[in-house]
């Protein structure tokens, strides 16, 4: 690709961050208030919706970038990324999953470039090898730019990951490094994914997408026609001052639904490029554990002053200005905040959602 084509391909290129999510699983240090996209978990001196937004910047202005979250958060967006156009931060009225998300961004974006291709990306994932990510987006762009196709990035597995979901691919590329989608897994057992990891055939689900607006709005139309319906029954009103009135009307009639199980696992032209770039979708303290610095008994601190003693394979969280020691714990999780404490085994870690369920069954809102 020339350098005239490359910048016509960025300048009608758009990224969709989507950060509207609470973190249950990172609790308690992610809260409804202020959740695990805002906060610097790894403790490397930025948030990860900040780390997202400079990872792009690096192939569209910031013009071009979107962010979709929930109102609750608008303020907070503004914060943290000051050179994000106001404009450009895009409320959602209710928590809805991802397909309400994309179908708003697409329906807006439609009304301002007919002729825009999208990136939606999570706003809290961890990618180490930004080039990397990169040449895969660019190769997802000149694809979906030349063919009518849905792309979903597929990370290669490294172990049998339960908490992931996993894409199956054909054994033969349709061009280079692109695969026709056969399957959809959602979250496996441990026996079901450690016969994905063996098969060779089967990715995890990164859930970053690659598409034209007009084929993603074409599959909404398609696959959930009463949602396409209520998005396009008044395009005029998009990037218009009628535009947050309407999405108020809007959101509450949308189904509660994900783009996967919505859209994805219904087209017929789903595609994945299968790709290796230090992924993760920090979903989980053992997800943050894995990369984060260790010491020699593979204990992962993210605090000034804690002391471990005849510990391994912990991960702990602190306050900076608080001293912690732990003794005689393998494989546990310690998050200390202000007002809360928690302790709990790394393989429990999925049920943390579950403890914060009985919080407020029994306490009430005002741990979360």
């Amino acid at each position: 690709m020339n350098t005239t084509d490359q910048s016509e391909l960025n300048q009608h290129t758009y990224v969709a961050i989507m950060a509207g999510g609470i973190g249950s699983r990172f609790w308690p240090v992610s809260r409804t208030n202020f959740p695990k996209q805002f906060l610097d978990i790894l403790g490397t001196g930025s948030t990860l919706i900040q780390q997202t937004m400079k990872r792009f910047r690096a192939i569209v202005p910031a013009e071009n970038i979107f962010v979709v979250t929930s109102n609750d958060y608008i303020d907070l967006v503004k914060e943290q990324l000051p050179d994000l156009p106001v404009d450009n931060i895009i409320g959602e009225p209710f928590r809805k999953n991802t397909a309400p998300c994309i179908a708003y961004i697409s329906f807006k974006l439609m009304q301002k470039d007919p002729g825009s291709s999208l990136i939606v990306a999570p706003a809290d994932h961890l990618i180490l090898e930004e080039e990397r990510f990169l040449e895969v987006c660019g190769n997802a762009l000149t694809f979906v730019n030349n063919e009518d196709a849905l792309v979903t990035i597929g990370i290669r597995p490294t172990y049998p990951n339960t908490g992931y979901g996993y894409i199956q691919r054909d054994t033969d590329a349709v061009t280079d490094s692109v695969y026709k989608v056969k399957t959809f897994t959602e979250k496996p057992n441990r026996e079901l994914a450690q016969a994905f990891l063996d098969s060779g055939d089967f990715l995890w689900n990164s859930g970053i997408f690659v598409w034209r607006t007009s084929c993603i709005i074409d599959a909404f139309r398609k696959y959930l026609p009463e949602m396409y319906e209520l998005f396009a029954s008044e395009q005029e009103k998009y990037n218009t001052p009628d535009e947050a009135e309407m999405i108020e009307t809007i959101y509450p009639q949308c189904t509660n639904i994900s783009i996967d199980f919505s859209v994805m696992e219904k087209a017929d032209n789903v595609y994945v490029i299968p790709a290796a770039f230090g992924w993760s979708d920090l979903g989980t303290w053992n997800n943050a554990w894995e990369n984060m610095e260790k010491d020699y008994l593979e204990n992962a601190c993210a605090g000034e002053t804690v002391m471990v003693i005849d510990a391994t394979k912990c991960v702990v969280h602190t306050q900076p200005d608080k001293l912690v020691i732990l003794q005689g714990l393998d494989d546990f999780i310690v998050v200390d905040t202000k007002d809360v404490l928690l302790i709990c085994k790394k393989e429990k870690e999925q049920e943390i959602k579950d403890y914060v369920a009985e919080v407020k069954r029994n306490i009430g809102d005002a741990y979360l």
